[in-house]
């Protein structure tokens, strides 16, 4: 039988697939499984939607242009992860501001999955966290053009939606960061 290191999966001798933990080239745990836009893993060898490489620094600027243009296609979970890079990679007094708008993506992707209370959840902590950031005194109310009053309103409005039994499209319900 064949053991092949590469393959996520071997197979028993009940053909029963066996999992192991998918790694990186540096030996970190990391899922290759295929995804779909919502970030719902997919079957190995299935296709999936491109996924986002981890731990890519970007300027602000770009990080809202690139979490805008995949919250527009639909893709809020991809976005979370360009949010969560922002959040680990910034500067000390913008962590809050960017796990904040990560929590609004991972918010959106719950209530675009169909789970109403997470997504609430989230919606409500994500836009409380980007209101208590912006009338910090580190904060800004429109840091790198997000209109972050906006922004938390279209949190909270989702988030009473959600709970009020609405099906959620996500590209349809993206917010526009920059007002």
């Amino acid at each position: 039988m064949d053991s092949s290191a590469d393959s996520p999966l071997d197979s028993t001798a009940s053909d029963r697939p066996v999992e192991r933990r998918d790694r990186d080239d540096e030996g970190r745990a990391r899922n290759a499984r295929p995804r779909d836009g919502l970030g719902r893993p997919l079957p190995y060898g299935a296709d999936g939607v491109p996924r986002q490489p981890e731990g890519v620094v970007r300027a602000p600027d770009a990080t809202v242009a690139e979490a805008q243009r995949l919250l527009d296609e639909g893709k809020p979970f991809h976005a979370h992860e360009v949010f969560e890079d922002a959040w680990k990679s910034g500067p000390e007094e913008e962590r809050e501001l960017w796990r904040g708008m990560a929590q609004l993506a991972v918010g959106l992707t719950h209530s675009a999955r169909g789970n109403a209370t997470g997504g609430a959840r989230l919606l409500r902590r994500g836009a409380g966290a980007v209101t208590a950031w912006a009338e910090s005194g580190a904060g800004r109310q429109r840091p790198y053009g997000m209109d972050l009053g906006a922004v938390a309103g279209w949190a909270r409005e989702l988030a009473g939606d959600v709970e009020g039994g609405a099906s959620v499209d996500a590209a349809a319900r993206a917010p526009r960061l920059r007002g």
